[in-house]
């Protein structure tokens, strides 16, 4: 195989992982399947521990709205975990499930 055949290979793969894709011919479906709940478990987490107010704020809610905001926005290169965080609060307040954030006015002088 070529490198740009198993670089081709790989861009399937991670489309299948990341973006809902369908697995590559000769990748089991099941085992990518099962590696898509662990990665979106890992990113679910991830988020919550740098965004604790939304997992307060949502509740039972949050895991549920998670994984319909990451099957919906798959994380693109160079995309961090904070600003997934921050794409995420956005999504929720864009769908009203979260109140935008007040605005806080500065006195000068």
């Amino acid at each position: 195989m070529s490198r740009e055949e198993l670089a081709a290979r790989q861009a399937e793969l991670l489309r299948a992982l990341l973006a809902g894709a369908e697995p590559p011919q000769g990748f089991d479906a099941g085992r990518v399947a099962a590696e898509v709940i662990a990665l979106r478990a890992k990113r679910r987490s991830i988020v919550a521990n740098l965004r604790p107010d939304l997992c307060h704020t949502l509740g039972d809610r949050f895991r549920p709205l998670f994984d319909a905001y990451a099957e919906a926005t798959p994380r693109t290169d160079g995309t961090g975990y904070r600003q997934d965080a921050a794409n995420f609060a956005a999504w929720l307040t864009d769908r009203g499930a979260l109140r935008r954030p007040r605005r806080k006015l500065f006195r000068r002088g």
